[in-house]
């Protein structure tokens, strides 16, 4: 089994802890999800803080909060075909590689990640997490090990 480098764009599969969960006092995530890694950064003891964001079937009460993803782009990840949107509205921050890393259900080979968004697909949402986040309407939940 060999983990990839966390950078950012890279979809990894990941028990993501939502906000509203969270502030109930619910530590662990409920499932395994497909999660974009927006920020990796060096921080604690030569450990990298990896930054990720939901991708999730559900739309968004609010458009604003989320991007849908085309399919095309889910067909190049090699996930569902069922219509897909990443979150700009809330985040998880974690020690990489850390526990919630999960391994893809049902790959033949232990894969941790499904591949790269494109630049430009990146570029945009970065951008938008940066508006939600100048808002101060970006949710982060700090995980711990």
């Amino acid at each position: 089994m060999s983990l990839p480098k966390p950078v950012p764009g890279l979809v990894i599969s990941y028990s993501y802890l939502w906000a509203d969960e969270h502030n109930k006092g619910a530590e662990e995530g409920r499932k395994n999800r497909p999660c974009a890694i927006v920020a990796a950064r060096r921080i604690v003891e030569g450990r990298e803080v990896v930054t990720v964001v939901p991708i999730t079937h559900q739309a968004p009460n609010d458009p604003a909060d989320a991007i849908e993803i085309p399919a095309p782009l889910k067909a190049h990840l090699g996930l569902d075909d069922m219509p897909s949107w990443v979150l700009v509205s809330e985040t998880n921050d974690f020690l990489w590689p850390g526990p919630d890393l999960r391994p893809i259900a049902g790959s033949r080979l232990t894969r941790f990640h499904y591949g790269l968004l494109p630049p430009r697909f990146y570029a945009y949402l970065r951008e938008r997490i940066l508006q939600t986040h100048a808002s101060r309407a970006l949710r982060r939940v700090q995980r711990t090990e």
